[in-house]
């Protein structure tokens, strides 16, 4: 089976082809201009993830904005995002410091994109 996509690693945006078997494994990937398209094409079929934007609140009301440090699997984002808005940070926030740890339980910390006073 074909599988079509498009690669969303770089601006190129690559229109790819992956031959899938009949147990979901990638057997092949075509239309990629370097092997990121290709990396991204075996994970997005077999095992999606993404790294989640958003921000959180702070006691003060003032929300600061977030990210996971590293992608967590597609089907765990709705999780993360609620745990993120059921958190209330304590300013002040520096780029970088953990806001949540583990979150949803993916092993994946959630950090500050900024400082906030």
């Amino acid at each position: 089976m074909t599988k079509e996509l498009t690669c969303i690693c770089c601006p190129m945006g690559c229109p790819l082809k992956a031959e899938v078997d009949e147990k979901g494994n990638v057997l092949s990937v075509t239309g990629n201009t370097c092997i990121r398209g290709e990396n991204y094409a075996k994970t997005e079929l077999v095992a999606p993830v993404r790294i989640v934007t958003t921000t959180a609140k702070t006691k003060s009301g003032k929300p600061v904005p977030v990210k996971t440090k590293e992608a967590v699997p597609k089907s765990k984002i709705f999780d993360v995002v609620k745990e993120i808005k059921e958190t209330s940070v304590d300013l002040p926030v520096k780029m970088g410091d953990v806001i949540v740890r583990n979150t949803a339980d993916t092993g994946v910390d959630v950090v500050a994109t900024r400082s906030a006073e």
